[in-house]
């Protein structure tokens, strides 16, 4: 009886492995057959683009022929002075920030100042690209920037009248100086209070963009000035909260 047990179980298994065997050298002979198909017939046929354009209200859509391109919307003055001015404006931000492995050890100023150097560097990147794409140079001519509106009220104090070429919160020379001769919590102290009053002038930059006539209307340009103007307000409520942790009176 045992003999006959091992007997089948042995039988049983030659079974399997036969079977095994059979089905590895028939999946081994389809691949095969595949790869052994000509290229042409393992692609499918390239499908020839299709271009919709979506009809106003009640009427219907247009297939447009597969040369189409899309085009650029009209080009407004104002969008291409905001984006020249915002290079600008962020190149301070980035010299600004470029100072705080140096001159503090504050990590959580350290942290944020990593990010403001880093978004603000791609933003760079992003508005530069924009105004290449439309044949514009990087900063407008000199006439040009003399010519834009640089008023700020919540500024009161600061000499405007001796650097016409600020944006909107931008640091004077002045500020720029006391901000390098510091160290410690004092420089703390002067890159928060500073860093908020630059992006106080960014938010103006936005309002007075989409305060002009036929501007912001490129989508580009739109989804960036209003990531600028969030993005901004919620670093400066970081900061507010951070300058709460260091009063005044602790500066040395």
């Amino acid at each position: 009886m045992k003999s006959f047990y091992f007997k089948g179980q042995r039988k049983l298994q030659s079974v399997k492995r036969g079977g095994a065997w059979r089905k590895g050298l028939v999946g081994a002979s389809t691949l095969a057959g595949l790869f052994s198909l000509p290229v042409c017939a393992q692609q499918a046929d390239p499908v020839t683009p299709v271009v919709v354009q979506p009809g106003a209200p009640g009427q219907p859509t247009r297939t447009l022929p597969p040369s189409t391109r899309a085009t650029l919307p009209p080009r407004s003055l104002a969008d291409v002075r905001f984006m020249q001015g915002m290079i600008m404006h962020h190149a301070q931000a980035v010299e600004m920030t470029a100072l705080i492995e140096s001159h503090t050890q504050n990590t959580e100023l350290r942290l944020l100042g990593a990010r403001i150097s880093h978004s603000q560097s791609e933003e760079i990147k992003f508005m530069k690209r924009w105004l290449e794409a439309r044949g514009e140079p990087s900063s407008a001519p000199m006439q040009d920037m003399r010519g834009m509106d640089i008023s700020m009220p919540a500024m009161s104090g600061m000499d405007m009248s001796s650097h016409p070429m600020l944006m909107p919160g931008m640091l004077t020379p002045k500020q720029m100086e006391a901000l390098k001769n510091a160290k410690g919590a004092e420089f703390d102290q002067l890159f928060l209070t500073g860093m908020i009053q630059h992006h106080n002038g960014a938010l103006i930059m936005v309002k007075d963009l989409f305060d002009t006539a036929g501007a912001g209307q490129d989508a580009e340009l739109f989804n960036f000035a209003t990531d600028v103007d969030s993005g901004q307000r919620a670093e400066i409520r970081i900061m507010q909260t951070m300058l709460g942790e260091k009063p005044l009176e602790e500066k040395r």
